[in-house]
């Protein structure tokens, strides 16, 4: 990916993250996301390049716009496969609550894993994870190797796992190892960003979540050097279905992080709520700062960018 899209990138999620914003608290996650989806629509537009959205909204007949198929960009530039979120957490938005974010993903053509809209079992963690965790052992066995080559107490470990009651087995497994567990509402993608920064105080991300979105932390940990693993979980036979028809026949298969995102890959993202990894968008009199992270896996450099936003009249969107 050329570098110098990244600014491009950069401006696509802020736009999107402004837009949704707005809703923020006011109790409807619909308007949050229908105001993230079209301010991101109208600003990749303007990427100079020939893209395919590969992880999108949902497929072309639920979605009138960033479905999986889309072509976006000028069409002008290299050729580019492009996973999104124009707001991941809008229920968190909609309440007011944390780790909403905006994000983007561009890659070569053919490198992200093609998945529908189903769910996978997921374990995510900074670099010194890398070798080190392995999504076939227990919790147990996990948060032990982790905690050795961390070269602390195992008390000393955070393990963020979505509030869902499917995950009660592995709360409980956490809770017997003594490690402290950080659940979460939303944002598995946030969390496995703070997984690789020690101030965030998360070390590793347990549990089943949706699968595109798994894609998108694969983009991110690829680019900060961390670790992730994952195996579909489909919920039904519609879903498995779904999984076939991508190609993807074997349900017990574990994917490491270089076969869920090969090749080089560039990732942008702005916190629309605060949250562990950005801070959200806050408005001031004369416009709003955004909080924003841009990467790059070739270099694996990694830019946070606070921008500030001047408007007498706040922009039409889309």
């Amino acid at each position: 990916m050329e570098r110098n899209l990244a600014l491009d990138a950069l401006r696509v999620t802020e736009a999107a993250a402004l837009a949704s914003a707005r809703h923020m608290g006011r109790g409807d996650h619909v308007a949050a996301d229908q105001a993230a989806v079209a301010a991101m629509r109208k600003a990749v537009d303007s990427i100079a390049i020939a893209g395919t959205v590969v992880i999108g909204e949902g497929p072309e007949d639920a979605m009138g716009m960033l479905y999986v198929g889309e072509r976006v960009g000028t069409g002008e530039g290299i050729e580019a496969d492009v996973a999104l979120d124009a707001i991941e957490g809008a229920a968190a938005c909609a309440t007011g609550g944390y780790n909403a974010m905006s994000v983007i993903a561009l890659a070569e053509p053919g490198s992200m894993l093609r998945v529908p809209d189903t769910y996978m079992e997921k374990i995510a963690c900074g670099p010194a994870g890398r070798g080190v965790v392995d999504l076939d052992r227990g919790v147990a066995e996990n948060l032990a190797a982790l905690a050795a080559v961390k070269g602390v107490p195992l008390r000393n470990l955070t393990v963020a796992v979505l509030d869902r009651p499917r995950h009660d087995q592995i709360i409980e497994d956490v809770r017997r190892t003594g490690a402290r567990i950080k659940l979460i509402h939303d944002g598995d993608v946030s969390a496995a960003f703070a997984t690789t920064r020690a101030d965030t105080g998360i070390d590793i991300l347990l549990g089943i979540g949706k699968a595109p979105q798994g894609v998108l932390a694969a983009a991110a940990l690829k680019c900060l050097g961390g670790e992730m693993q994952a195996r579909f979980a489909p919920r039904n036979e519609f879903e498995a279905g779904q999984l076939r028809a991508c190609g993807h026949f074997d349900m017990k298969r574990r994917f490491g992080l270089d076969e869920i995102v090969s090749g080089n890959v560039m990732l942008a993202a702005t916190g629309v709520t605060p949250g562990d990894y950005l801070a959200g968008v806050r408005y001031v009199p004369d416009g709003a700062i955004t909080n924003s992270i841009v990467m790059r896996s070739a270099s694996k450099t990694v830019r946070l960018v606070e921008a500030h936003h001047h408007f007498e009249e706040e922009p039409e969107y889309g």
